[in-house]
């Protein structure tokens, strides 16, 4: 068995990925393991600030272990894909770091949270995409969706890809990541939410599938997250 530890990815970006990263880390850290969390590369923030934004909001949840700095060691500044945020300062992503710069919290930690940038085959270097890192990294992954209308067509196929390319899927996540707005029923979105988790836990029979409400975004989707990142077994 490697490492334990998750790769925390997504159908799409913003679709809740960091919030529920926060919440896997919030709920290993409640039962008692050392979390370490890694945001190999991020893009739309300075270098200077790199250990601002989703890094920080991982930083503090696990209790703010080492600095953040080791948190993303890579920051550029455009907001657009890693690859071609570096192009665009006249720098590359170090591909080698991004596998690399996850050694130090196997060091220190007893499992590991990883969130990728972006979408599951978003890329991350020249070559590199979120799902060759979480080969290279050896890691189960959570795949996050939002829950919203046409989440079962994207989870599915992000599923299939997934196991397409040799990875396992760990849980699947749906993040309720906005309020209702103005006059929507949020017994609506809700009813949404559990049909459309519904729907995929029927077609992916063994993979948990869980919501994270928009109201409570420190709670935890119900899934045993010690035994998903193989903490539990390594442990025993």
């Amino acid at each position: 068995m490697g490492f334990p530890g998750l790769f925390v990815t997504a159908t799409d970006t913003d679709v809740g990925k960091t919030t529920v990263a926060v919440a896997i880390v919030g709920a290993l850290r409640r039962q008692g393991w050392r979390v370490g969390v890694y945001k190999p590369v991020a893009s739309g923030i300075s270098g200077a600030d790199a250990a601002a934004g989703d890094a920080r909001r991982l930083w503090e949840a696990a209790g703010r272990p080492l600095t953040p700095q080791a948190v993303c060691p890579q920051a550029f500044a455009a907001p657009i894909a890693p690859s071609a945020s570096a192009r665009a300062e006249g720098r590359t992503v170090d591909e080698q770091l991004l596998v690399t710069g996850l050694s130090v919290w196997r060091e220190s930690s007893d499992v590991v949270v990883v969130e990728g940038a972006g979408g599951l085959f978003s890329p991350l270097g020249d070559t590199l995409l979120n799902c060759d890192l979480a080969r290279e990294l050896g890691l189960p992954l959570v795949v996050v969706d939002a829950a919203r209308l046409g989440m079962i067509g994207r989870t599915l196929a992000t599923m299939r890809a997934a196991r397409a390319e040799g990875l396992r899927v760990a849980a699947v996540v749906l993040s309720q990541v906005a309020a209702p707005q103005g006059g929507a029923d949020p017994a609506g979105d809700d009813l949404i939410a559990r049909d459309g988790a519904a729907e995929i836990a029927a077609r992916l029979p063994g993979v948990p599938v869980a919501i994270l409400g928009h109201a409570q975004p420190a709670e935890t989707p119900a899934i045993d997250w010690s035994a998903a990142s193989g903490a539990a077994q390594q442990a025993g």
